[in-house]
């Protein structure tokens, strides 16, 4: 979870240190010298606006997705919800930081069957269960009809989001951690199976946020950036495999071992990216 780099400036480096206590001889070690924290900070601060920026975008992008879906719902139209179902929730899953954040309206627009009361299970999910299991919108109306309205609600809210560095370093990790552990399971998208347009997405929103650290952390550490490149092109070839057209193939089509390999992959990937944090050190 691939685009926008932005140039933060947090440490100064080349030139060598030489030892008090031995004067004939000299240290390669370089001078690890910081600029003013304050000017590290306006740096970071940039780095939230241009995520903030992006999470908009995505948001934008989400509303708009998700009254076609809800429309066509509406309008009684399953084969045409269903091929807009997953492709409008990435939207959503890339910007999951900054949507997450309202505690209300995450609960009505994504919770799964079992995370809230029947009487309030309404969003995503319960239209996706009428959609597949009984293969039907009848009775879904008013589901796509309150989706908008949340959805619409959390594009308003989002304007308020006081969006810092260090939601987006714990973002990144989170988006990561929820693939492995939860997501990796089907427990997601149990109905339509189409849980990998989810980890694509959650895998790209994480990829977002290194993306604009990443200049600060090269000058950091370029080894654990390196590493971290590296990580994501292991989880992206591992999930091109799976593509079909312009989608992916269904989760139920992944054996055991593959859906293991995959959880790995994305474990290997969220371990030095938890590192990020030294981005924020001063």
């Amino acid at each position: 979870m691939k685009y926008y780099k932005l140039p933060v400036v947090l440490l100064l480096s080349g030139s060598l240190l030489f030892g008090c206590s031995k004067p004939n001889k000299t240290s390669t070690e370089p001078i690890k010298e910081k600029i003013p924290a304050e000017k590290s900070q306006v740096g970071l601060n940039q780095v939230a606006t241009e995520y903030r920026t992006f999470a908009i975008a995505e948001m934008d992008e989400f509303v708009k997705k998700t009254e076609a879906f809800a429309n066509a719902v509406i309008a009684g139209n399953v084969e045409k919800a269903k091929e807009l179902y997953a492709p409008a929730r990435m939207h959503y899953e890339r910007s999951e930081p900054i949507a997450e954040v309202f505690a209300e309206l995450d609960p009505k627009i994504d919770a799964r069957e079992g995370d809230v009361p029947e009487t309030e299970w309404g969003g995503y999910h319960r239209i996706e269960k009428g959609l597949w299991v009984e293969n039907t919108t009848k009775g879904y109306e008013k589901y796509a009809e309150q989706l908008i309205k949340d959805v619409k609600l959390l594009r308003a809210k989002v304007e308020t989001v006081d969006v810092t560095p260090e939601l987006l370093i714990t973002g990144a990790v989170d988006l990561l951690n929820e693939v492995s552990t939860s997501k990796v399971t089907g427990e997601e998208d149990r109905y339509s199976h189409t849980d990998l347009y989810d980890f694509v997405a959650n895998v790209e929103g994480a990829e977002k946020i290194y993306e604009l650290l990443s200049p600060a952390l090269k000058k950091k550490d370029k080894a654990l950036a390196n590493e971290i490149e590296q990580r994501f092109d292991a989880v992206y070839a591992l999930l091109d495999k799976y593509k079909k057209g312009e989608g992916y193939v269904s989760y139920t089509e992944l054996s055991k071992d593959q859906v293991k390999e995959l959880s790995q992959s994305i474990n290997e990937l969220a371990e030095p990216l938890s590192q990020l944090g030294i981005v924020l050190e001063g």
